[in-house]
Formats: structure tokens, C-alpha cells, sequence
């Protein structure tokens, strides 16, 4: 730490940290909590944690800007976190966007607080022909929180739109599972339901808890 700290102020002056949120909220959200982005990510440290105490002790936002982008550049070599998983202007956004918001307490105001919300919809997705087919989006969010199916062997299809790892299964249905996929692929089962509601959702820690998780009405 005590050499992150020299890097200090090392991020643009126009940062954008609008931009920044978004990034974080789509690409490093699953993995990291930021209670001001409003993600639960348990695979990583949770900023939060990380930086409020040295915000309390005196490290501004530029020192903490300047930690996060040393790590997006250059994680620790056992780290999950890929190396340059943001790069060039974008990475000193999301480190601005870091260092403005860990450990700080409130919510973001005006435009920054509409920044990286998942553009999921409450509208009911309905099956057709026996699929229903729900996209992962942007960030840990499915297309819809809800859909509509009718009773039999019904096949879900969920194909990955969003830069992070997804899949979608149903809770407490043996066999509703389907495979952990990246980006451009589909995860996919079937299965028979009953009438009732059921829980659809994504399995990669952290994701149902950043809201990845929907309602299907069977009847």
C-alpha cells in the first residue's frame, strides 16, 4: 500500500465518473461491493471496507483513484481479476469513479446517480412455442424480472449479452440449471414445471445479490 500511495493523483482531471459508474457497475460490480454503485459482489474486496478507514485517516480521493488504477493495470498475481479488464481512458474513469465513491457515506445525486442502472424491465416476458427466452444484460441483470410460461416441458434460453459471466437457473428445481457462460453464448435447459411461481436467477457469486434474479409465473 505504502507504494500505491505515490500514485496519488494520477488520473485525468475530466474524468468522467458517469462513465466511470457504468464501467465499474458492468464490468467489476460481480465481483466487487460499492455501496455507492449499488453492487454486492462477493468474489472480490469490498471497496468500501478497503478505503474507508484511510479516507478517515487522510487519503483523498486522488490517492484511492490512484491505488484502483495501479490494480485494474496490475492485479496481485493470484488475484481473479484479469489484467486490464478496463484500459486507457476508461480504466482512470472507473479508478475516479472508485475514488470519489468508497467509503463514502450517502447515495449519488442527478446524473450520477442514474448512471449504470441496468436497463431491466418489470414488463413479463412470455414463452413461445415451448422457450422462453431471457437475455442477460449490461452489468448482473436479466432483460426482465418477470416472465409468463404455461404448464409442461418448457426450455429456457438465456443468451448472454453482458461482458460478465452468466447463467440461469431456477431454485429448488432438480435439473433447472444451466451452464455459467460468457459473453455471445446462451445458457439454456429444460424442464417440466407445475403451475406456481418460481424463482429464475444467476449463480455466479454475487449476482443474484446485485439484483440478477426474476419471477416466472406458470399456469
Amino acid at each position: 500500500m505504502a507504494g500505491a500511495l505515490a500514485l496519488s493523483a494520477c488520473g485525468r482531471d475530466d474524468a468522467d465518473l458517469a462513465k466511470g459508474k457504468t464501467e465499474f457497475v458492468n464490468k467489476c460490480g460481480a465481483c466487487h461491493a460499492l455501496s455507492r454503485a449499488g453492487t454486492k459482489g462477493v468474489q472480490g474486496p469490498d471497496l468500501d471496507a478497503a478505503f474507508v478507514q484511510g479516507k478517515r485517516d487522510g487519503m483523498n480521493d486522488d490517492t484511492v483513484e490512484g491505488v484502483v488504477y495501479r490494480q485494474i493495470g496490475h492485479p496481485r498475481r493470484d488475484s481473479i481479476m484479469p489484467a486490464g479488464l478496463v484500459k486507457g481512458d476508461v480504466a482512470h474513469d472507473v479508478a475516479a469513479y472508485v475514488g470519489y465513491a468508497a467509503g463514502r457515506p450517502g447515495q449519488d445525486t442527478g446524473q450520477l446517480a442514474e448512471a449504470g442502472k441496468p436497463k431491466t424491465s418489470n414488463k413479463p416476458i412470455a414463452a413461445k412455442g415451448g422457450t422462453l427466452t431471457i437475455d442477460a444484460i449490461d452489468g448482473t441483470a436479466f432483460q426482465s424480472t418477470k416472465a409468463t410460461a404455461t404448464a409442461g416441458q418448457l426450455k429456457f434460453d438465456m443468451p448472454n449479452k453482458s461482458s460478465l459471466p452468466h447463467n440461469i437457473e431456477l431454485h429448488d428445481v432438480p435439473g433447472a440449471k444451466g451452464k455459467v457462460i460468457p459473453q455471445g453464448q446462451t445458457s439454456t435447459f429444460t424442464v417440466n414445471l407445475k403451475p406456481g411461481k418460481y424463482i429464475y436467477f444467476c449463480a455466479v457469486p454475487g449476482h443474484e445479490a446485485a439484483g440478477m434474479r426474476g419471477t416466472l409465473t406458470v399456469k
